[in-house]
């Protein structure tokens, strides 16, 4: 009898190993808070299970920060992340590749190469606040030489991942500022990454 329970406890153990293994995604995380940058500016690749709430988890054990989760009639809801919970029209929303599903996040199936991100937003009659995607832009050379120096192109995304130049953005870097045209510009040489924000919007991801 007790061999038998050995034999249980073993598979059991075996089981709780290799079950979430089977499922696990690497993905990259990114969770933008109500004031700062709360894990992965840089969009680090994670181990992860396989949604986007099982991503925030991974980012929570990695960064060690806290989440709160509420268990509606919907599924589980995100009802704080850091220091600040949700309020009035404000809250905590997730976005898989550029887009914010509308189902809960335990239900949102992500895959190996996505992009899950977490982030603050103000939620109005056209959806929660914009997210900004930061990308390299190779400006048209002139003369065999490129003009300008580590360019980026930054875009405004929306809740259905459309994206629009974004207007009025700025590259931060090194404690300097650097205004865009049309949502590009070029910083010249620097040590430490690029960011870009714009009024009313999240935060983008950081490049080098």
């Amino acid at each position: 009898m007790f061999r038998r329970l050995i034999i249980l406890a073993v598979a059991a153990a075996l089981f709780a190993v290799l079950v979430p293994s089977a499922f696990a995604v690497r993905v990259n995380v990114r969770v933008e808070g109500k004031t700062t940058t709360i894990f992965g500016a840089a969009e680090p690749r994670l181990i992860s299970g396989p949604n986007a709430l099982a991503a925030l988890d991974a980012a929570s054990f990695a960064g060690e920060f806290y989440y709160h989760v509420t268990v509606t009639g919907f599924g589980p809801f995100v009802d704080q992340i850091g220091r600040y919970s949700g309020e009035g029209f404000s809250g905590w929303s997730y976005k898989v590749n550029g887009v914010a599903p509308p189902i809960a996040a335990d239900q949102a199936t992500i895959k190996a190469g996505d992009t899950v991100l977490w982030y603050w937003t103000t939620f109005t009659e056209q959806g929660g606040s914009p997210t900004l995607l930061l990308a390299p832009w190779h400006p048209i050379k002139g003369r065999g030489r490129p003009r300008g120096r580590n360019c980026y192109q930054v875009v405004s995304q929306n809740d259905l991942g459309q994206e629009t130049p974004a207007s009025g953005a700025s590259l931060r870097v090194d404690g300097r500022q650097v205004a865009t045209r049309l949502g590009r510009a070029c910083v010249g040489k620097h040590r430490g990454l690029v960011r870009a924000t714009a009024d009313g919007t999240v935060r983008s991801n950081a490049l080098r």
